[in-house]
């Protein structure tokens, strides 16, 4: 079962943004001369392809009502839950946009933005044949400090969705830790917008096979372990089971969101700036709030990201190689249980191999969990994705990586 992958992002040869020349003074000259830095976005580089699931509850009209292969028994109709297994690609360029002049105002000198673009397609394989159900075209910025608004250095995600929305979050990354990351859970439970009591269907019972629900009956995916009770109800357990038994040395956690929340995440997010922007039908039908109150006084962004940039530690078996052999591809095997492909590695050692052996390599694996809240029906419906995504291309061994290898022969 596979997609065909968007072809991945480039820039023009030689593109890279910056100050009209003839505006250049010498306070300028040096920040020209080197690229704002990009941070933790120099992560983001190729093209990274895997699995994930979605979880969305949508208005279910009167006009245009879903049909389903068994009557369902569950009240109200006026929504359906809709799962879906997905398959996606995650692109970005080679290289950053260069220096972006942001001009300060008043006491505020002029910042140098950089960033990175990327396009994410996403496709739903839940009866194995692909349909795309997402695409994003965004761009991640990296923020200097400011004084004006008095702001540490932060990150930023700018996208837009086919739907009709656009998403400015802001946010910032934390240290990088060793090991895996800690994931928490996330309840997709809607609440009432008026009480902000939580409000459980029918169609979040795994069990249930009469219920206003896409898939309606989940049997066989709860036999295969897809899509199960324990994920209907925490759905970042399909993140974590995706690195069980996974070699992770250290994580790199970004959060970004469109408000801040109440209690605070680990990154902080900034008051002012970010938010959503809805067309007129999403306005008057399932509009994505910046913010809102959610049950237990706490207080949840409209959109909220949190992506884990994890490098992990691979053992992959080399077969005997004589000088001068032309690379090979080595592939890493897929996870046992999720059935995620493993990174594949260009091997061109450069001294022979005079017997088999097993080394260590490493690559970059990107995890997320994003929550959108849609208010429609008087309730606030939290709408979660999460994915895996490893590199699609072969990854080539550093030097340091073939020292280690030459001490063992």
């Amino acid at each position: 079962m596979s997609t065909t992958a968007i072809p991945g992002l480039s820039l023009p040869t030689g593109f890279h943004i910056g100050p009209i020349q003839e505006l250049i003074n010498d306070r300028l000259l040096l920040p020209l001369n080197v690229p704002a830095p990009l941070g933790v976005l120099t992560n983001f580089t190729g093209t990274f392809t895997g699995k994930g699931f979605n979880l969305i509850f949508r208005p279910n009209s009167t006009a245009t009502p879903t049909t389903f292969p068994a009557k369902p028994t569950q009240t109200p109709t006026d929504n359906v839950l809709e799962l879906n297994l997905t398959q996606e690609s995650l692109a970005f360029p080679d290289g950053s946009l260069g220096n972006v002049p942001n001009r300060g105002n008043g006491a505020q000198a002029d910042k140098f933005l950089n960033g990175v673009p990327y396009i994410q397609s996403v496709s739903d394989v839940t009866n194995g044949s692909p349909q795309p159900i997402h695409f994003e075209p965004g761009i991640w910025l990296a923020v200097p400090s400011t004084t004006n608004p008095n702001e540490p250095t932060t990150l930023a995600r700018m996208a837009s969705v086919p739907h009709g929305v656009t998403i400015n979050l802001q946010g910032a990354s934390l240290p990088a830790v060793a090991g895996a990351p800690t994931i928490p859970a996330v309840d997709p439970t809607p609440f009432l917008s008026a009480t902000r009591a939580p409000f459980r269907f029918a169609s979040q019972t795994a069990s249930d096979a009469l219920t206003l629900r896409i898939p309606q009956n989940l049997a066989s995916f709860i036999t295969a372990g897809t899509i199960t009770q324990a994920i209907l109800d925490d759905p970042n357990t399909v993140l974590r089971n995706a690195i069980a038994g996974q070699n992770i040395v250290s994580t790199i956690t970004i959060e970004v969101a469109s408000a801040p929340e109440t209690p605070a995440g680990p990154a902080a997010i900034p008051a002012v700036g970010g938010g959503n922007a809805n067309i007129a039908f999403l306005v008057d039908n399932a509009d994505v709030p910046n913010q809102q109150t959610g049950p237990a006084g706490k207080i949840f962004a409209g959109v909220k990201s949190t992506f884990w940039i994890e490098t992990v530690e691979h053992d992959i078996t080399l077969p005997l190689l004589a000088a001068g052999h032309p690379p090979i591809t080595v592939s890493v095997p897929g996870h046992p249980v999720t059935g995620l492909a493993g990174p594949n590695f260009i091997i061109h050692p450069p001294f022979p191999i005079p017997h088999p052996i097993t080394i260590k390599v490493r690559s970059t694996q990107i995890q997320y969990s994003q929550v959108v809240l849609l208010n429609f029906n008087g309730l606030t419906w939290p709408h979660v994705s999460v994915a895996t995504l490893v590199p699609s291309t072969p990854i080539t061994p550093t030097p340091i990586e073939w020292e280690a290898v030459r001490k063992q022969l």
